[in-house]
């Protein structure tokens, strides 16, 4: 029988490779992408980054201005996750099977939340310049509606996920709606939610750096106003920072997340 579960297993997994393949020989034909020549393009490119792309001594004088666009960088995106996430926490508990009051509330905070969670933060960017035009609050806005759609769905798995026993031994002792809220749910719930904002702050300092880029702001401007510049030199300098930044955040994440979890 176990012979039988590991063959079984093992066909679905060719099964599923196969599929894989037939749909990408099918994209490449659509696309009409040469494979050759996209292969024998990856040695032309690393010649050309180690030849051009490295910071030298004038990039250096740009230090001041790449540290103060990471900052706010940075600041923007922590601001953005964390009221997105008390946003997140109330739609989530409205919306929950545990803790939802049920009928349309609850389907009206699904609904929203499944709507900015399917829009990406680069199409709001697009939609926000249109109102609020190239500035910091363009950004904001974008990373908040972003990080609400997506930490409100994360949070409702969450709290379904942990405290479905413990409120439904609290409602038996008759104990009213915002006692089990407050004293089960957020409570058994919180590593979980500290988790998922934890990964959201990760995720909004990339997609920052895509959406300064659109919004004229942060660290992404600067990138793209050096590239176009031709100021490569300056332009690596920008992407070490932002990789090094990136690795210093999840290292910090992946330590509290063991502290808390």
């Amino acid at each position: 029988m176990q012979d039988n579960f590991f063959l079984r297993k093992r066909m679905n997994t060719m099964l599923f490779c196969a599929i894989m393949l037939v749909i990408t020989v099918i994209a490449i034909i659509i696309t009409e992408y040469n494979v050759i020549k996209g292969f024998t393009s990856i040695p032309k490119a690393a010649e050309w980054a180690f030849n051009n792309f490295y910071p030298n001594e004038k990039a250096l004088k740009k230090l001041p201005d790449i540290a103060t666009s990471l900052v706010e960088t940075l600041l923007v995106s922590i601001a953005a996750t964390t009221v997105a996430a008390i946003f997140a926490l109330l739609f989530a508990i409205a919306g929950s099977h545990t803790t939802g009051v049920g009928g349309v509330f609850s389907w009206i905070s699904r609904s929203i939340a499944t709507l900015f969670r399917n829009i990406d933060v680069a199409a709001w960017s697009m939609i926000l310049l249109i109102s609020f035009g190239q500035n910091v609050l363009t950004g904001y806005f974008a990373l908040f509606f972003g990080s609400f759609g997506f930490l409100t769905r994360a949070f409702m798995e969450s709290i379904d996920e942990v405290s479905n026993s413990s409120v439904e031994a609290l409602r038996a002792t008759g104990a009213s709606y915002f006692s089990i809220i407050f004293q089960s749910v957020i409570p058994s719930s919180m590593p979980q939610l500290l988790s998922w904002i934890l990964f959201m702050v990760e995720t909004n300092i990339r997609h920052a750096t895509l959406i300064g880029i659109l919004t004229g702001t942060g660290i992404g401007f600067l990138f793209n106003l050096y590239y176009k510049s031709l100021n490569y030199s300056s332009a690596s300098l920008v992407v070490i920072f932002i990789v090094i930044t990136i690795f210093l955040i999840e290292s910090v994440s992946n330590y509290v997340r063991k502290v808390i979890l």
